[in-house]
Order: structure tokens, then C-alpha cells, then sequence
């Protein structure tokens, strides 16, 4: 079956409950209300055998309402087709139903976007944080988070002070100052542009 009769089946049991249709690079994505979430997954699985749930990811942003987003990723490995849905919540009540009852795999998706941007499932059999430790009050990927970390004043759990960067992109030389004013953003305000009168590296 292709993706355009499988999306014209979709479309054909949900109509109005898919908005925002777009396509891009042979992926098909819809908007969907939170509360559909679980429906719609469950037909893309049993009718349409969309029967892999690649990723969940949680996206905040900022300044906008409704400000959480959950991006769902569908494959079906029958067919080879991918199917994106994308869920909003707004920001004074971030809650969309879980679909781990439709993927186990949905799990530790779902732990991880709240872990991260405090989205909350219902009826997640364990939410709880996976990353970050049991009773730390911040989410480290919403964008009000800064670099630097924050203070957690957290007793007896392993850093409740800000940590220094130790590696990875954001990795600071020693110098005066804090890390948001070292790290290579802050030293390279303007895009990097090579030298037209430099010889190209071999």
C-alpha cells in the first residue's frame, strides 16, 4: 500500500481531527489534538500497520502558546512508509495521554520528554525521571533553562550546585568569567567565514 492510500484511509476515518497537513521529502505530518492522540495511533497500528513507533520527542517553545509540542515518528515496517503526528499543550497544563499501551517502546520516549520539558503522560505505568535524579525541580532542554545549569539546593542527591562543562560542543578554555560567556557562541557572535586569501586545508 502506498503513503498516499494509507493517508487517504486516515483521512477518511478522522477528517477534521487531522489539521495542518503537510508534505516534505516523501513524510507526511498532521497536527492532532492531545486528547485524539491515543485513537489515532491505535487505527495507524492496526489498520494502517504502522506497527513501529520510531521516536517521541518533547519541544519547547518559548514565548508561544500552546508552548510544549510532542512530535510522534510512525513507520511501518510492511510497507516502508513514515508517518509524523504533532501534539500541542499548553504551558499551564502540559499533559498528553501516554500510548504505551500501543508501544511499550513509548516509554521511555515518554520519561525522556518529560525528563527533559516536563511533558506529562497519563496513564504512563512509571513516569518518573530517567536522565536527570528523582526530586531535581528544573528541565534541563526547555529554553529558559541556561546553559550554565542552576542551582538545586537538592539534599544528598550527587550536584546541587551548578556543574562545570567538561566536554562535548560547549567545552570552555579556562579564563575569568561564567560559561555562558565563554562558551564558543559568546566568542564567535558572527558567522565564521573563511579567509578568501587562506590556502584550503590538506
Amino acid at each position: 500500500m502506498t503513503l498516499d492510500e494509507l493517508i487517504d484511509k486516515l483521512e477518511e476515518k478522522f477528517g477534521d481531527k487531522l489539521k495542518n497537513k503537510t508534505d516534505f521529502r516523501g513524510e507526511t505530518s498532521f497536527t492532532i489534538d492531545r486528547e485524539d492522540i491515543v485513537e489515532i495511533c491505535r487505527f495507524c497500528r492496526d489498520d494502517l500497520d504502522f506497527d513501529y513507533l520510531i521516536d517521541i520527542t518533547g519541544t519547547d517553545h518559548y514565548d508561544v502558546e500552546p508552548r510544549f509540542e510532542a512530535v510522534y515518528e510512525l513507520y511501518g515496517l510492511p510497507h516502508g512508509n513514515h508517518l509524523r503526528f504533532k501534539v500541542f499543550t499548553p504551558e499551564d497544563d502540559p499533559v498528553i495521554p501516554s500510548i504505551t499501551a500501543l508501544w511499550p517502546t513509548a516509554n521511555w520516549h515518554e520519561r525522556e520528554a518529560y525528563d527533559m520539558v516536563g511533558i506529562k503522560f497519563t496513564d504512563h505505568p512509571d513516569l518518573r525521571r530517567i536522565l536527570m535524579w528523582e526530586g531535581y525541580p528544573y528541565f534541563p532542554l526547555r529554553r529558559d533553562f541556561p546553559l550554565e545549569g542552576l542551582d538545586s539546593d537538592v539534599e544528598q542527591v550527587a550536584f546541587t550546585s551548578q556543574a562545570p562543562l567538561a566536554g562535548g560542543p560547549f567545552v570552555t578554555p579556562p579564563s575569568e568569567g561564567i560559561v555562558r560567556d565563554r562558551e564558543p557562541r559568546a566568542r564567535h557572535p558572527e558567522p565564521l567565514v573563511p579567509d578568501e586569501d587562506q590556502e584550503p586545508s590538506k
